[in-house]
Order: C-alpha cells, then sequence, then structure tokens
C-alpha cells in the first residue's frame, strides 16, 4: 500500500520553510507521495489576513511543480466551509496508508480538532517540533493527548531506525527549520519589500502580478 503524507495549512503563502520540511520528511519516512493540502477557511484562522484559496492553491501548485513525489490537493479548495481535516482524511482513505504531517504546538491542540479521535484512527500522526522549540514527548501534557486518543508512546522516525514502528504509534520527525514566516512574507509584499530567496521566484511573481497582500484583508 502506497505511504502517503498529508501535509495540510493555509499556506498563506507559501515557503521553503514548508518546502524543506515537507522534502526532509517525505525522505525520512520513505514517502510514495506527499499531499499539499491548502485549506479553504481554516478553522483557527477565520478572519485571518487571508488571500482568496484559489490563489493559495495555484501559489502551493507553482512551489511543489517539478518534485518527483509532491503533490498539491484541492479537496479543502472545493468543499465549501470550514476545512476539517477529519473530512479530508476521510475521503483520502483511498491513496493508501495516511501519514498527518503536524507541527507539535498543533499536536497540543489537537483535542480542540473536530473528531480527533477519527484524525488518529485514519492516519498515523507524524508530529515535527519547531526548530527552537522544547517540545517534550514525555510531558504530562504530551501524554494526556496521547492517552485522550488512545495512541502508544512517541516512537522517533530516523532513516537508520531498525524495522517499521508499532502500528498506529506517533511518530517524532526532527527536520531542518528555516527562519522564515508567512506573517513577515506578507509584510514583505504589502510594502513591497523583497521576497527573494524566501519563497520560489514563481510563487514571488505570483503575488507580485495579482498584487495579494498589498492591502489588509
Amino acid at each position: 500500500m502506497p505511504r502517503v503524507g498529508v501535509f495540510g495549512g493555509s499556506f498563506n503563502p507559501i515557503h521553503f520553510g514548508h518546502l524543506l520540511v515537507a522534502d526532509e520528511i517525505t525522505e525520512t519516512l520513505d514517502l510514495d507521495r506527499l499531499l499539499f493540502v491548502p485549506a479553504s477557511e481554516p478553522p483557527h484562522k477565520l478572519g485571518a489576513d487571508l488571500a482568496p484559496a484559489d490563489a493559495r492553491f495555484e501559489m502551493t501548485a507553482l512551489a511543489v511543480a517539478g518534485h518527483p513525489r509532491f503533490e498539491v490537493c484541492d479537496l479543502e479548495i472545493g468543499r465549501p466551509g470550514p476545512s476539517y481535516t477529519v473530512e479530508t482524511l476521510t475521503a483520502l482513505q483511498h491513496r493508501g496508508d495516511l501519514h498527518l504531517l503536524i507541527g507539535s504546538e498543533t499536536f497540543l491542540d489537537l483535542l480542540a480538532w473536530r473528531d480527533p479521535w477519527k484524525v488518529a484512527r485514519l492516519a498515523r500522526l507524524v508530529v515535527v517540533p519547531r526548530s527552537g522549540t522544547d517540545f517534550d514527548p514525555e510531558a504530562p501534557d504530551s501524554l494526556r493527548i496521547l492517552s485522550e486518543l488512545g495512541l502508544p508512546p512517541f516512537v522517533p522516525a530516523r532513516e537508520d531506525a531498525p524495522g517499521p514502528p508499532l502500528p498506529h504509534a506517533p511518530l517524532l520527525v526532527s527536520a531542518s527549520s528555516l527562519p522564515i514566516s508567512a506573517s513577515d512574507l506578507r509584510r514583505r509584499a504589502r510594502s513591497g519589500r523583497s521576497l527573494a530567496y524566501r519563497l520560489p521566484d514563481r510563487v514571488a511573481a505570483y503575488i507580485r502580478d495579482r498584487g495579494l497582500y498589498r492591502a489588509e484583508r
């Protein structure tokens, strides 16, 4: 069965930080495909400074074009209303053995998601601590979430790991992190400052040509 990563987010805009993490995880976990899933209406970012959903989808498609294992998925863009991960994973079950990529901060907020128990059944959780944070997989908060979701403890995901991890065990993956933030890129675009070396040239050109982020939304 194909091993398929699911990487959701607002991608507002997508940048090299997203792409580097995605590439390293694809390699570390030997994923057959990694699906970037831009959210139409992120439920935790309603009212935020979001570019139109179709623009964020097109920027993501431009950014991942040419990578042999990357793919952009329009499931959430084409679905009305807020984008809920549980609905996306349900629709993607036919694609293979799903691995859901989330940051450590998102993991600590997982119980606030819609039906997190079903999320944990539909996909193996792949948790990526942000560089510079002190996420502790054995801290009481982490263990409480695992217990609530009926999951075993984290196992490290390494290219040299001896054999497959326990079934359904959440994976802890260390990946390189670049000091790039989407909010800083939006501020730069708004004031006409350079976006070079922070995101793909094609994405920078798209933002410039369409005047994205030029005015507060």
